[in-house]
């Protein structure tokens, strides 16, 4: 089964209950099996809508992220971003 990439564009507007949310957050993805490949490092916009924060983790397969999102854990570590952050978040299966 192809791992799967999570795969995060964040503005934050609201840094101390994003931080809370960012907290929660990792241990909920670790218990899913995601491991962090990029969190909030150096990056260069090339095109499309820039957001400051961006977040790559691997995960075993997509039902394994999908699995983390839908979790209650993962579910109260995002009550903190909501109105914290503008975000997109998609699921991409790598290539085998």
């Amino acid at each position: 089964m192809p791992t799967a990439l999570w795969i995060a564009h964040v503005t934050v507007t609201d840094a101390e209950a994003y931080g809370k949310y960012a907290k929660a957050a990792g241990p909920a993805i670790a218990d899913h099996g995601g491991v962090f490949l990029a969190r909030g490092g150096r990056y260069v916009q090339l095109e499309g809508a820039d957001r400051a924060r961006n977040v790559v983790a691997r995960f075993p397969s997509v039902e394994a992220a999908v699995a983390c999102y839908n979790s209650d854990a993962y579910q109260a570590a995002l009550s903190h971003a909501k109105g914290a952050a503008i975000r997109d978040l998609v699921v991409v299966e790598e290539a085998e």
